[in-house]
């Protein structure tokens, strides 16, 4: 199955929205700032028909180096959390 790139995508969007390549760049673009921006001050985005991101911390914890199998500690850290709305899922899922 084939990723798609940035260069895809902002193509994809572009011809879907009817704008240049550069401007569906700097929506997409302001959009990843704001949300990044919000999950670190704790808040949740939402998009109706599509999910929400929330940052979430994440404790530290104790993990294993697969090559070695020797304990390696991995620091707590901030994460991005997103989860598709029921109408994403059901989508994705064939029932639409």
């Amino acid at each position: 199955m084939p990723n798609i790139t940035k260069a895809d995508l902002l193509d994809r969007v572009a011809d879907a929205a009817g704008v240049s390549k550069k401007e569906a760049e700097e929506v997409l673009g302001a959009f990843f700032d704001v949300t990044v921006a919000a999950a670190k001050k704790g808040d949740k985005v939402s998009w109706p028909g599509f999910g929400s991101f929330e940052g979430i911390k994440k404790k530290a914890s104790t993990g294993r180096n697969p090559q070695t199998g020797a304990p390696v500690k991995i620091p707590a850290r901030k994460a991005l959390k997103f989860k598709a709305s029921s109408t994403m899922r059901e989508q994705l899922n064939g029932k639409k």
